[in-house]
């Protein structure tokens, strides 16, 4: 979810010769080779690429590309956590763990209540539905997990990852959270900034909690920057060719309609860009800058220091728009085996 911003009109026809049949174009991986174990954290609204970043991400790990090990909420508001959990459901994955943010975190939905919409026509039990504290999620799934092994994706607010260093010694671990972290993940994929500088909603919007948890983070981070997923537009194969029963496409149907004050074909892609460089080899699809820093202040704006000493890296474009655009909208339309 990000900065709201006006766009020209775009047009992109994407050909995929059997839509959501197949994942085409999928990495093979090697056998022996270590996937990355996922905690996906997203405020799933109010903007929609979120759903597109779940489906990319289900999509990935039904190719055995990722094993997801939680998917937590980062927004407070009531209906973020059962719209994931619809997602997970839809993908086959019901049993994964669904955390929700402390009080504090932002609290957002969409003016188009799709988040509501949509739990309504495809999930209307999980309304209402109670769900545990993310930083618990984090520390229970992290302590289960083997050294240097988890990555941790982000593309909404950054308020459980401040929270979870801040965490201190419980049932599920000894460590603290700063320790925890150190031990077990292996990095950080975060959907963030503005580079090399400027404002971003995601930690505009919760900005003690994202300089907290950028200054103090120890392990390696990855930026997929605003300037990244602004100029990747999706959705559209997805809405002509999508599974029409299905909440991913459906989503996508009512919002590019409604989202905005004029209809839209297609919309940023911000977070399937940043799962998909969590997931897949970036350099695959982009240039990795760095290493340096990714410097945030107590206001939320966000520079980039090359000079300093840090295991931070960003993203830039290497492929025409339309290569990676491709790509996305291949995972995008998977459907799961029923």
């Amino acid at each position: 979810m990000k900065n709201k911003i006006i766009y020209l009109p775009y047009c992109l026809t994407v050909v995929i010769a059997m839509a959501g049949v197949s994942l085409q174009g999928t990495a093979q991986i090697k056998p022996g080779k270590e996937i990355p174990k996922i905690i996906f954290d997203t405020d799933m609204g109010p903007d929609y690429d979120d759903v597109g970043a779940i489906a990319v991400l289900h999509a990935l790990a039904d190719s055995g590309e990722c094993e997801i090990l939680a998917t937590v909420a980062s927004a407070g508001h009531a209906t973020i956590a059962p719209t994931i959990e619809l997602f997970n459901r839809y993908f086959g994955r019901p049993e994964l763990p669904i955390g929700i943010p402390a009080d504090d975190a932002p609290d957002y939905t969409a003016k188009n209540n799709w988040n509501e919409l949509i739990l309504k026509q495809y999930a209307p039990d999980l309304i209402n539905r109670t769900y545990p504290g993310a930083v618990n999620v984090y520390r229970k799934v992290l302590a289960a997990q083997p050294d240097n092994s988890v990555v941790i994706v982000t593309v909404g607010f950054l308020s459980n990852i401040s929270d979870l260093l801040a965490s201190p010694p419980d049932a599920y671990s000894a460590l603290t959270g700063m320790e925890l972290v150190k031990a077990k993940v292996k990095q950080w994929v975060a959907m963030a900034g503005n580079l090399p500088e400027g404002k971003e909603f995601n930690v505009v919007e919760d900005a003690q909690a994202a300089y907290d948890a950028v200054s103090q983070w120890p392990k390696p981070l990855l930026i997929s920057g605003f300037e990244i997923g602004s100029k990747i537009f999706t959705g559209g194969a997805l809405n002509e060719k999508g599974d029409k029963a299905g909440p991913v496409a459906a989503a996508y149907a009512y919002n590019l309609k409604t989202y905005e004050d004029e209809a839209k074909t297609s919309r940023p892609s911000w977070d399937q860009t940043t799962v998909l460089a969590a997931v897949r080899n970036p350099e695959d699809y982009f240039y990795v800058n760095g290493p340096g820093q990714f410097v945030v202040d107590n206001n939320g704006f966000n520079t980039w220091n090359p000079l300093a000493n840090k295991e931070h890296y960003f993203l830039t474009h290497k492929y025409p728009y339309a290569h990676i655009e491709a790509v996305i909208e291949t995972l995008m339309l998977h459907v799961p085996e029923k």
